[in-house]
């Protein structure tokens, strides 16, 4: 075997790992995905982390913050999500529509807004890369 072909197939190996489901709050209400992660190696320190977030029809995720060195930015890949992010309004995005989140943010809505179609967002943080836990739901 070539030592191209046994890279490639690590490579791929390691591809579908990591895009494995991290978590479901509820298997029938919320998915979350790890869609790509890295060290960001011009910023020491650092890392970018992509999660693809799938809600079912009706489906929430309890209110939560993130890392507190994440930044976040949020892009809905397909139907509409109902947001509210600190003492912001709450609001529907829907399918190409973004919005971001500083660090430190509370998140208290996160749902799908329609009680039919699922929904599909895509949630990029940067974040001190020793920052392991994305989420914490409030208690």
């Amino acid at each position: 075997m070539k030592i191209r072909t046994i890279i490639n197939a690590t490579c791929a190996a390691l591809v579908f790992s990591m895009a494995g489901a991290v978590y479901a709050h509820d298997s029938e209400a919320e998915t979350v995905t790890k869609n790509f992660e890295a060290a960001i190696p011009n910023i020491p320190g650092k890392s970018l982390i992509a999660v693809e977030v799938e809600y079912a029809p009706g489906a929430a995720s309890p209110s939560h913050t993130h890392a507190k060195s994440a930044f976040i930015y949020a892009y809905v890949i397909s139907g509409a999500i109902e947001s509210k992010v600190n003492d912001g309004g709450t609001r529907i995005y829907r399918a190409g529509e973004s919005w971001s989140e500083p660090p430190g943010a509370t998140h208290s809505i996160s749902r799908n807004a329609s009680k039919t179609e699922p929904a599909k967002l895509l949630a990029v943080f940067v974040l001190d890369t020793n920052d392991k836990a994305l989420t914490t739901p409030i208690k």
